[in-house]
């Protein structure tokens, strides 16, 4: 199975399977394990949803690394992954990362209805 490499493309598939409320569950069922105060609601835009994600990953960053760090483990964020990006803008950064959640997220919600 090839999964979405870019963001828009990950929200088209998971509306088309109607599974865009699915992700959103799965986000914030992983936010709340890992002791995160973010609450996706379902009918969240998928603009919104990018911009808040990437803000909050930013902000993690910069000012919570243990709590993001958590984060990554919970969700299951590929390490191999994470250290191919550039670390050396933290917007971007965060930006890739924010991507790299909802990918990952989004494995999990595709594997749970297919299998």
């Amino acid at each position: 199975m090839q999964f979405p490499a870019t963001f828009d493309a990950l929200i088209t598939e998971a509306n088309q399977l109607n599974l865009y409320k699915k992700l959103i569950e799965q986000l914030n069922k992983d936010f709340l394990l890992a002791n995160i105060n973010v609450d996706f609601h379902e009918d969240i835009l998928p603009m919104s949803l990018k911009l808040i994600l990437h803000e909050t990953i930013y902000q993690l960053i910069q000012n919570k690394f243990t709590e993001y760090l958590n984060l990554l483990y919970i969700i299951d964020v590929s390490e191999k992954q994470i250290k191919q990006l550039d670390g050396e803008d933290t917007l971007l950064l965060s930006e890739q990362v924010a991507f790299l959640i909802l990918k990952r997220e989004w494995q999990k919600v595709w594997y749970r209805k297919h299998y």
